[in-house]
């Protein structure tokens, strides 16, 4: 008997092997995501209101059938260094939600339209309801994603980045994973039949079915509605939630970097200047004078 179930559990523990190093060989094979170009990359960037906004619109239309923003609220649309929305338009997007509030004088949770103080609410009243909808999934939150799913460069990048101050992973592995969507592999077994197969996804295989399609959603302004554009402006949307004071902080250390090179050079010339005083025989300052 005990040998039966020494030879069971080295089997099982083979077995379980081979399938650890099956996915490992997928999620090595997960290509690396192509850098992209955004308006607020380097020193010097800014955010593209406009691209925040259809970014915006298509959260609104698309990613917020499942994904909740629970750390953005109605009147960040409006702050300085972002959308470009004024107050009474934050406040006009915040009264076409429904917030639940309450209890009232008689104890009961009721409905209200939403104001510019309320967070974005979610399309689900809790995490149960959410798996329960989507197959047992949990989405995740996409408050701070753009910076949260990142990746390695590895050497020599991450060297170069420190001088050019590349910090736009997070958006181009968002982008790349929205158009990431391919026919699986031959030999690949996927955990559950109902999973994709995605080249930029750590594993290769997602829960997400592809989110977008080309003239999903309308823009106003006349920019292409395909499937890069969206996944494009979703991903710089995402990356003003997770940081909203990107320009002022860049703009601040940008100030800094100026004065302290200043006073590194007064620094040097008064050194310069004393120990050249220091240096001169006694009686040559007087004479000099």
């Amino acid at each position: 008997m005990t040998l039966k179930r020494t030879f069971l559990a080295l089997a099982a523990a083979a077995s379980f092997a081979g399938a650890i190093g099956a996915s490992a060989a997928y999620a090595a094979e997960a290509m690396t995501p192509p850098r992209q170009s955004w308006s607020f990359s380097g020193p010097f960037g800014r955010y593209d209101q406009a691209q925040l906004q259809r970014g915006f619109k298509v959260y609104k239309e698309v990613c917020a059938a499942c994904h909740s923003l629970n750390l953005l609220r109605f009147r960040n649309l409006a702050e300085p260094g972002g959308l470009g929305f004024s107050v009474a338009q934050a406040a006009a997007i915040a009264a076409e939600y429904k917030i639940k509030d309450g209890p009232n004088d008689q104890g009961e949770m009721f409905e209200r339209d939403g104001r510019i103080a309320d967070a974005f609410p979610w399309n689900f009243p809790n995490e149960a309801a959410a798996r329960a909808a989507l197959g047992g999934v949990l989405p995740p939150d996409m408050s701070v994603i753009a910076k949260a799913r990142t990746y390695e460069r590895g050497f020599p990048w991450f060297v170069l980045d420190m001088f050019t101050q590349y910090q736009e992973q997070g958006p181009d592995y968002l982008t790349a994973l929205m158009l990431g969507y391919r026919e699986k592999p031959a030999d690949m077994v996927m955990p559950s039949p109902t999973m994709q197969y995605n080249m930029y996804f750590p594993g290769n295989a997602m829960s997400m079915p592809p989110p977008l399609t080309n003239d999903r959603v309308t823009y106003d302004d006349g920019t292409p509605q395909t499937i890069e554009q969206y996944a494009k402006d979703t991903s710089a949307f995402l990356m003003w939630v997770a940081e909203p004071h990107l320009m002022e902080r860049k703009r601040i250390g940008f100030q800094v970097m100026i004065f302290l090179i200043v006073f590194a050079g007064l620094l040097y010339f008064t050194k310069k200047k004393v120990w050249h005083a220091v240096e001169l025989e006694p009686g040559a300052a007087e004479k000099k004078s």
